[in-house]
């Protein structure tokens, strides 16, 4: 029977097999976490959204769906909060938020530090500052971040601690002066970005991954002209050769192959769906496998085609952390 968790460095396990909220509109966020807990043989990762998604998961644990031992949350610290004093009062306010007691595992988003913004003011920043949407990074080093992370680990707030859209250079920096170990890696990942040697570095050094856009340009396609333009006219995933065959070898849908592509090679997916049959089909991605060939033959689409970049959406002010 194919692996359902993988166990972090932190020695805690999280799930192959979650649920992100990337997208999910905040009116439904409640409604489709709870379908997520109800829908999930394994814990159930989530992201965004915090109170809606911290109510949706309350109301499962309530009605004996789920405990809070078997739901596993991920959660992420934002560029605007890296300095000590942000970064611990924004963890505190997130867990708040979930009202879970703690979270399971908390990512460092970017490796980008960007000006203070008071929460009050503006609860979710994007990347940018003010309405002129100008970019003001901050001079804070990742250290700083990590080491308040760990503090956050000390005090019983976050169980696992990792980073997000990093790459080896600074993961080999984190770990010469880390007291708590790099958990997890979370990157975009999929069969047009397969980043095979990061991902390699990672798991040789006991670092688990995390898959997000599992299924490449759909998951950009809707976004506006800057977010969206890398991923115009590109074939979908769904429809390239390698995962149709396995599609109907197995008599499953192209989004489950391209999730077991993943866990079938170690790495924690995170998929997303607003409808609940999907949503189902999307967390039973274990009951089968793909061949050593038909993996190779998915992998073999690889192009570095990278869509969430912002060396290249920012196009006034870009920050180019992939260079």
């Amino acid at each position: 029977m194919a692996k359902s968790a993988i166990t972090l460095a932190s020695g805690r396990e999280m799930p192959l097999v979650g649920f992100g909220l990337w997208k999910v509109p905040k009116e439904t966020a409640a409604e489709t976490v709870y379908n997520a807990t109800d829908s999930s043989t394994a814990p159930t990762t989530t992201k965004t959204r915090k109170k809606l998604a911290g109510q949706g998961i309350q109301r499962a644990i309530t009605e004996g769906l789920v405990t809070r031992a078997e739901i596993f949350v991920t959660t992420k610290l934002w560029n605007n909060y890296h300095r000590r004093e942000h970064a611990l009062r924004m963890a505190k306010r997130q867990s708040e938020a979930w009202g879970l007691g703690y979270i399971d595992l908390y990512l460092i988003h970017f490796p980008v530090a960007l000006e203070y913004i008071d929460p009050a003011e503006r609860e979710y920043p994007a990347w940018w500052m003010d309405d002129a949407d100008k970019i003001s990074p901050a001079n804070i080093p990742i250290s700083e971040a990590w080491t308040a992370l760990e503090e956050l680990v000390d005090s019983g707030i976050a169980k696992s601690i990792g980073v997000s859209n990093f790459q080896a250079q600074t993961l080999y920096d984190i770990k010469t002066y880390a007291r708590h170990p790099i958990s997890a890696l979370q990157i975009e990942h999929h069969p047009y970005l397969v980043q095979g040697e990061l991902i390699q570095m990672a798991q040789d050094n006991g670092i688990a991954v995390t898959a997000y856009s599992s299924f490449g340009p759909l998951s950009f396609v809707e976004w506006p002209p800057a977010f969206s333009k890398e991923a115009k006219g590109i074939e979908l995933l769904f429809d390239a050769a390698p995962v149709k065959a396995v599609s109907e070898r197995v008599g499953v849908s192209p989004a489950r192959v391209l999730l077991r592509w993943a866990t079938q090679r170690g790495i924690a997916v995170i998929p997303k769906s607003n409808n609940p049959t999907r949503l189902a089909e999307n967390l039973d991605t274990l009951g089968f496998d793909l061949t050593d060939g038909e993996i190779e033959g998915i992998s073999a689409l690889d192009r570095g085609l990278r869509f969430n970049d912002p060396g290249f959406y920012l196009a006034d002010y870009p920050l180019r952390i992939f260079a």
